[in-house]
């Protein structure tokens, strides 16, 4: 599975989004199922699933799905 491929389903599973839901337009608060608990096991599903920290900086600055590719390529992660 590619970074990317699994960067996606992380993001379905964790938020327990439909595929038919998930967008890589979406952004945080735009649907329900992304508010600060769903951000939280959002960012915890992430850091499982690359096997890194995220610091607490790059959680509050996690603010949509684009962003949070950004984000991981700091942590070396390409997509």
């Amino acid at each position: 599975m590619s970074n990317l491929d699994l960067y996606k389903k992380t993001f379905i599973s964790s938020l327990s989004i439909d595929e038919k839901v998930f967008s890589e337009k979406l952004e945080y608060n735009e649907i329900p199922e992304w508010d600060s608990i769903g951000h939280m096991t959002l960012m915890s599903g992430l850091e499982e699933s690359f096997g890194i920290t995220l610091e607490t900086d790059d959680i509050i600055d996690f603010s949509s799905y684009k962003k949070g590719k950004e984000i991981l390529e700091k942590y070396k992660i390409k997509f």
